[in-house]
């Protein structure tokens, strides 16, 4: 008994002597902070932000002897020991590159009990990834057992909501869908895929089920779990066995729970060659001249989800071989094609497209892709490089091909430069194509009939475009009409096929341009020297049974 009692007023002491060490220790740090004009805190009361902790790898944070404790939109909170160390400062520089922050200073104990939470953050991460891990196997399983929409719902029924993911993921996998769309209602969770362009619902999820494939998501994606009332966006990828499935996530707080749309990036669906886009064999032959020439702009214009990107990634995979280096900037990376040096833009590490423009053009290439002109900077140095000496590829948002000009005159570019440097400016839409299984063939309405001869009969007189070889415009003529088939998800349509116009870069357009005309000069003159209008190129897939009257009126107008 002595001996318990002599050992427990020893462990007392030791405890007195740590406290008393503690608060010499904090006394000398609080009177540091006053020093350097900053806050203290021993950090007992302040909870800890775990996702802020990841703003630095635990190596890192251990060296500088720093923590990032909280983040909120572009605001960071860190604790550190000595502000004045030159290893902190340049921790805390890097972090202000895109964030506000703010410093308060602690002691060394405080610190490590917060550097001690690095071990709980690589458990989770273990467990989670573990946890959710999507089920390759089970994804090929179940694709090659679905055929159409009516067996995804049937299955649906049957379902796990443990193996509800794979089953949405493999169901839009199999059905070519681009995009899954989760919608939570006031009773039910929504579930759409967007096949061909448009929007088909394939069934209900109730909230219970919904909650788990969205907690699942989210970890795939590395979105945090806790926050529900901000957007959040993520990627991950799917490794089958032929293919790597890219996929991007957005989360959007709506009324009724959070919303999620999926895109699936597919390399199987993408067309890669010029002749699965559907130009006509005039178009083809011009736009394939063109891209021979080594130098000058090539634009493709329209609105999104037109097949813009698609045709850039065609145009790339004509041109590339082993003689000719081509850089692309792309936000984001849709597909990887081999052979090519693809980068993409990072604005919170400032690589915008005009800086990685600028920097691209250093690197020598042969052929630049620069995914999107979005602002006057990035036209500018596009069309500087198309002038000396690059081939450069590239997309702009505006109605129609005569559009880029006054789109570039708009974003300050000179006309004296505009005109030297394109080649050829594009517009394209995507229609649906009629199901080969079930379509119809009628004889066409009278109306439709001297709609469609006032726009293609003109074509005849340009040498360029051979009518002759299309269907009579008589009224023996028959166009195509939507059935509905298991083939095509009963809708009458299967796949899409571009409509197309473009204009080359002749000697009265570059006049024209010079005097920075309007975009109906530019239309006007394009048609008057041979341009076949989007409209009047729908119209010749309608006569040759491609597409219906129905499709390109919803599409065109």
């Amino acid at each position: 008994m002595p001996e318990d009692k002599s050992t427990k007023k020893e462990e007392e002491l030791e405890k007195k002597l740590l406290d008393m060490r503690g608060r010499a220790e904090e006394d000398k740090y609080k009177a540091l902070a006053q020093q350097l004009n900053l806050p203290y805190s021993n950090l007992i009361s302040i909870p800890i932000d775990t996702d802020a902790l990841s703003l630095l790898s635990e190596e890192e944070a251990r060296s500088a002897s720093i923590a990032p404790i909280f983040q909120k939109d572009s605001k960071i909170i860190v604790v550190t020991v000595d502000p004045t160390n030159p290893v902190t400062q340049k921790v805390i520089s890097r972090l202000k590159e895109n964030s506000e922050v703010d410093v308060i200073l602690t002691n060394p104990r405080s610190l490590q009990n917060i550097l001690k939470r690095y071990r709980d953050i690589k458990k989770a991460d273990v467990f989670e990834v573990g946890a959710i891990e999507i089920r390759e196997k089970e994804l090929d399983r179940l694709e090659g057992e679905i055929k159409n929409i009516s067996d995804i719902k049937e299955r649906m029924k049957k379902m796990s909501a443990t193996s509800l993911l794979e089953m949405i993921v493999a169901g839009a996998l199999k059905t070519e869908a681009s995009d899954i769309h989760l919608e939570p209602e006031s009773d039910k969770i929504r579930l759409r895929y967007r096949l061909d362009g448009l929007l088909h619902d394939i069934a209900s999820l109730d909230e219970p089920s919904y909650e788990k494939v969205l907690n699942r998501i989210k970890v795939l994606s590395k979105i945090k779990l806790n926050i529900h009332n901000t957007p959040q966006d993520g990627r991950f990828t799917i490794r089958l066995k032929t293919v790597s499935i890219e996929v991007r996530v957005s989360v959007l707080p709506s009324e009724f729970g959070e919303t999620v749309v999926i895109r699936l990036l597919d390399p199987r669906t993408i067309k890669r060659s010029l002749e699965e886009l559907g130009m006509r064999d005039d178009l083809l032959n011009k736009v394939k001249e063109v891209l021979k020439k080594p130098t000058g702009a090539i634009f493709t214009t329209g609105p999104t989800g037109s097949g813009k990107t698609t045709m850039l990634y065609a145009f790339v995979s004509y041109l590339n071989s082993p003689e000719t280096k081509i850089v692309t900037i792309e936000d984001p990376i849709e597909y990887h094609i081999e052979g090519i040096s693809q980068t993409q833009v990072d604005t919170h590490k400032g690589y915008t497209f005009a800086n990685g423009l600028r920097a691209i053009v250093r690197q020598d290439p042969d052929i630049i892709l620069v995914g999107e002109i979005r602002d006057a900077e990035t036209a500018n140095i596009a069309l500087q490089s198309a002038l000396t000496g690059h081939l450069v590829l590239s997309t702009i948002h505006t109605n129609d091909a005569a559009g880029t000009i006054p789109r570039l005159i708009d974003l300050d570019i000179r006309p004296q430069i505009i005109a030297p440097a394109i080649n050829v400016a594009m517009a394209q839409r995507l229609v649906r194509k009629l199901c080969p299984n079930c379509k119809k063939m009628e004889k066409i309405e009278t109306e439709d009939l001297k709609k469609i001869k006032a726009l293609l009969e003109p074509l005849s007189k340009f040498r360029n475009i051979d009518m002759s070889k299309y269907p009579k415009l008589d009224a023996s003529l028959e166009i195509g009409t939507p059935g509905k088939c298991t083939e095509c998800n009963d809708s009458g349509y299967k796949g899409r096929i571009g409509v197309f116009e473009a204009f080359e870069m002749s000697r009265e357009m570059e006049k024209l341009i010079l005097r920075s005309p309007a975009m109906s000069e530019v239309r006007d003159l394009a048609i008057t020297e041979g341009m076949v209008t989007m409209l009047q190129d729908a119209y010749i897939k309608l006569i040759n049974g491609v597409t219906s009257m129905e499709e390109i009126d919803r599409v065109l107008g």
